[in-house]
């Protein structure tokens, strides 16, 4: 009995394993490859925002937007916009 039971659980954990391995292979994006002029007329008129923060960081930053299939630079103007919300300043869209 104990045999079966164990073989049950077994059988259970596995499809578990699976179904997770299928909803990370469902969550990886490809990256668009961009051309240089693409980037040149959509960085018009803008300016590099940056700060220096450890690897891990970084690091969290992709997997968020992994999981959100988004870029790190929407989610960094998403900081900003709340941040500037708190602060009483207008969000980026008004500026």
């Amino acid at each position: 009995m104990a045999n079966s039971l164990q073989e049950v659980l077994n059988r259970a954990k596995s499809q578990v394993i699976e179904q997770d391995q299928k909803v990370v292979e469902k969550k990886i994006i490809e990256p668009r490859k961009t051309s240089k002029k693409e980037l040149e007329v959509g960085r018009s008129n803008t300016v590099l925002i940056g700060g220096h923060f450890s690897p891990d960081v970084s690091k969290q930053l992709r997997i968020i937007a992994a999981e959100e299939g988004t870029t790190n630079q929407a989610l960094l103007k998403q900081a900003l916009d709340l941040l500037f919300v708190k602060k009483g300043k207008k969000r980026i869209a008004d500026l």
